[in-house]
This record gives structure tokens, C-alpha cells and sequence, in this order.
């Protein structure tokens, strides 16, 4: 049975504070990104992850390189204080969102050309109508 890891950064992205959440499973990870606005408190994250992780759209699955090793405990704590340190989201996580955006903008080109469409042929239509009201003389 594979694992399924979860990830949240959180980070400050002028003006906003965003939060980055990866997901890895069966090797490929998805990614989501959610706009917090002011400062997150520690209880809000927690909060909003209970409340709303199920209803997160992440990404398209992409694959990725899953390293399993156990580690020492102090060295887990070295990186995780690194991590801190560190800002921004890693490359992988990057392609995921940059995927996710261009899925979302080809589905907004779709329906506004689709709605284009609709309006121009009501338009017609409401022409047509009107030529035919004025040939019979109303």
C-alpha cells in the first residue's frame, strides 16, 4: 500500500500570505493554493484545514521522484528549522499550480466562446425577428 503525504507552506507573496498545500500520492504529487489575506494565526491554519482541505481543488497529478528513508530525529528537526527559514514553493509544486491555471484558463476560454456564440446568435435571431416584423408592416 502506498503512502500518501501531505504538505502545507505557508508563505508571504506581496500583498497576500498564501498557502501552498502538496499532496503526494501513489508517486505523483497534486497541488493546491488557497489566499489567506492577513497573517494566518497558527489556530486559523489548523482550523482551515479541518474545515476545508476536502473541499481544495488541486492540481493535476504530476509525477514525482518519492524518497522513503528513515531518519534521526535531530536531523528531522534540523531540516524542518531549515525548511522554516527557506520561502516559496518548491519547482515541482510550481509546475503542478502553473498546470492547474492553464487547465482553468482553457475552460474559461471555452465557455466565454461558447457564450460569444449563444449571444451572437440570439442577436441574429432578434434581427431576423425584426425584419420580419417590419415586412409585414407592424
Amino acid at each position: 500500500m502506498d503512502k500518501v503525504s501531505s504538505k502545507l507552506t505557508v508563505y508571504f507573496d506581496d500583498p497576500f500570505w498564501v498557502g501552498v498545500f502538496e499532496r503526494v500520492e501513489d508517486r505523483k504529487l497534486s497541488v493546491a493554493k488557497v489566499t489567506f489575506g492577513a497573517e494566518p494565526k497558527d489556530y486559523e491554519v489548523y482550523d482551515f484545514i479541518l474545515k476545508h482541505y476536502f473541499s481544495l481543488q488541486f492540481s493535476p497529478a504530476v509525477t514525482t521522484v518519492v524518497k522513503e528513508t528513515i531518519r534521526n530525529p535531530k536531523k528531522r528537526q534540523r531540516d524542518v528549522a531549515k525548511q522554516l527559514r527557506n520561502t516559496g514553493i518548491g519547482t515541482k509544486s510550481q509546475q503542478a499550480l502553473k498546470l492547474q491555471q492553464e487547465q482553468n484558463k482553457q475552460e474559461c476560454k471555452v465557455k466565454r466562446r461558447e457564450w460569444k456564440m449563444a449571444e451572437a446568435k440570439r442577436m441574429f435571431e432578434l434581427k431576423q425577428q425584426k425584419k420580419k416584423e417590419k415586412h409585414r408592416g407592424r
